[in-house]
């Protein structure tokens, strides 16, 4: 079995598995614009539809990285641990998750598990998973998906920050000033 197709199959049960835990959530109290919504989604759909699906421009297809069996077996441990790092952020963000900007009824501010050092850990977890794949990928539109849903998080988490502010106020201000968005701050 190819080092893609096990990355598919790791990506297809993630997302079953991630879309049955969303049954999980609270009530949404206020929710994004439906236009912030689309603009952030379809550019993270691009992305995974670049990694994923046969595209029919050939120079995408231009490979970066040989293939190697080490390098899918690397890739696909990378993918793996980004997985692990988003699973363990959603366990600790537990019934205040969303797809969407949201703020849920009752919404608590996490800062447990990795977000005592991180504000977007399943972003940072999923972006490590993608990495992970382009790996395995090998080829230039896995540099072009990354891209992509690194854009499409990028506002979709400067969106929550909006919301977040508003929801919480300084104590927000606080908790973002003591650590970073996507990676931890250096100190």
């Amino acid at each position: 079995m190819s080092g893609m197709i096990i990355c598919d199959y790791l990506w297809m049960s993630f997302w079953v598995v991630w879309l049955l835990w969303a049954m999980t959530i609270k009530k949404a109290e206020r929710r994004e614009s439906h236009a912030t919504h689309l603009a952030h989604s379809l550019l993270a759909a691009a992305g995974f539809l670049l990694m994923f699906w046969d595209v029919p421009v050939g120079w995408l297809h231009l490979r970066l990285l040989p293939r190697a069996l080490w390098l899918d077996a690397f890739g696909i441990g990378v993918t793996l641990a980004g997985f692990a790092f988003a699973i363990w952020a959603r366990i600790h963000l537990g019934r205040n998750w969303s797809s969407s900007v949201t703020s849920r009824v009752q919404h608590e501010l996490i800062r447990s598990g990795p977000y005592r050092w991180v504000r977007h850990p399943i972003y940072s977890g999923l972006l490590l998973a993608l990495f992970g794949t382009a790996l395995v990928r090998g080829e230039l539109r896995a540099v072009f998906s990354l891209a992509l849903v690194y854009a499409a998080w990028t506002i979709k988490s400067r969106l929550e920050e909006q919301m977040m502010t508003s929801t919480f106020g300084p104590e927000y201000a606080a908790y973002a000033g003591a650590t970073g968005a996507l990676l931890p701050r250096i100190r």
